[in-house]
């Protein structure tokens, strides 16, 4: 049975708290040790990356990633293995590098945390950086894995986030800027030859902020066309690559944060909207495997002969493919703004407990937000748990938002392609 995301924030408060303190005058002996003998004094060569339930912020870190791959280190990760994928994106990381945590039982969770703490050891991992916001788990990771080096977020002078003394360096969350930078003054901790309290006294441009495109497997684009040039003829509808336009709608959300879901009858309309303004065009509504239901439901709503079920046709590997078939993709913030962002697709993003100034895409995105007294009601503090069950802040995004979103994201797509 899966372990659902409130037992594990569960778990991580009333069973992790106690071991921090248990554990951390251990590791605290430890590091007093290792500091007589100078330990903390070579640059990074081996270092990993912790980052567990969020495949969106696996994409996020990837400017991160490769400026520690630019200084000479060997890049590790530790995923969730549901959420391994997200890292074959865009490759940074070789696969026999990453490490995973089977988080669908209590007992596949034990086994594999203490596989980990042996696999690191074995790689003689030097460095350390836990990316997750304030977890105990990934702080427990962190301490035990025998790394010397140990960099992540503390809470300084804050309440209510404690998670003991695992780091050697200790950064300050910064929740005013994207997290992108906030991944990247990581980085900077981890490299850095002198000691500051907190870490980092930097700026980062934006220009640091920057996704590799992923690499398009031309036989898979093919493919992928042929699967929906196959699927649209069947339903009886007239579509040509290139010709028409190719709208991706994508209506679900992860069960991580349910209230980042739009309506579905707001997506069954928005798909009637832009039906009548772009007849011609096919609309392809997506999903997992999982939410073949969900979507079809949002699918029937609409009515629109144009408009597909095309959830669980493509792979994960056959995302960017797919994306860069299309011209505009509209969706709940979840993964796949992240995931589009490594391709030059335009999407239109809908926000309302989360901010896009933190987690926004830095693809060729549009956000949008109602921009309520109450959002983000979502952060580091609470750890992205909200007492919310109203999300007025979704309710209050109206189709005619979207659709004029979509109009300038399909005007500019045109543009692109000289259509």
């Amino acid at each position: 049975m899966t372990i659902s995301v409130n037992t594990m924030r569960a778990i991580d408060h009333w069973v992790g708290v106690p071991l921090c303190a248990i554990v951390s005058p251990f590791i605290a002996l430890l590091d007093g040790i290792k500091n007589i003998f100078g330990r903390d004094k070579a640059a990074p060569k081996k270092l990993l990356f912790i980052e567990l339930s969020e495949m969106g912020s696996a994409i996020l870190v990837d400017p991160a990633m490769r400026n520690a791959q630019a200084r000479g280190a060997e890049l590790y990760f530790l995923i969730f293995k549901s959420n391994r994928a997200s890292l074959t994106l865009l490759n940074t990381v070789k696969p026999a590098n990453i490490f995973t945590i089977d988080s669908s039982s209590l007992g596949g969770l034990i086994k594999d945390t203490l596989r980990f703490l042996i696999l690191a050891r074995y790689h003689r991992i030097d460095t350390v950086i836990d990316l997750e916001l304030f977890s105990r788990f990934t702080a427990l990771l962190t301490g035990l894995c025998g790394a010397r080096r140990r960099v992540g977020y503390h809470i300084f002078h804050g309440e209510g986030l404690w998670r003991g003394f695992m780091l050697t360096r200790k950064v300050h969350y910064n929740p005013h800027i994207h997290i992108t930078k906030n991944f990247l003054s990581l980085i900077h901790a981890a490299f850095a030859k002198e000691i500051e309290v907190p870490f980092s006294k930097i700026h980062i441009p934006d220009s640091e902020v920057r996704l590799e495109q992923a690499v398009i497997n031309l036989t898979v684009l093919e493919k992928v066309r042929e699967r929906i040039e196959k699927k649209a003829k069947e339903a009886g509808i007239s579509y040509t690559h290139g010709k028409d336009r190719l709208i991706l709608i994508n209506p679900n959300a992860s069960d991580l944060l349910p209230q980042r879901r739009w309506a579905q009858q707001r997506f069954s309309e928005l798909i009637q909207a832009v039906h009548q303004h772009y007849p011609n065009d096919l609309i392809l509504i997506t999903g997992s495997p999982a939410e073949f239901v969900y979507v079809d439901k949002v699918r029937s709503v609409a009515n629109v002969k144009n408009a597909l079920n095309f959830a669980g046709q493509v792979t994960f590997a056959e995302l960017p493919p797919l994306y860069t078939l299309s011209d505009v993709m509209v969706t709940n913030d979840s993964g796949p703004g992240h995931f589009s962002a490594v391709t030059p697709l335009r999407t239109v993003v809908l926000f309302g407990p989360e901010t896009p100034a933190l987690y926004g895409s830095v693809g060729n995105s549009i956000a949008i937000t109602a921009n309520l007294a109450c959002s983000p009601c979502v952060s580091a503090a609470n750890h992205r748990k909200t007492p919310c069950h109203d999300n007025v802040c979704m309710q209050a995004i109206t189709v005619d938002q979207v659709l004029d979103k979509v109009k300038t994201q399909l005007h500019e797509a045109d543009k692109a392609k000289g259509r």
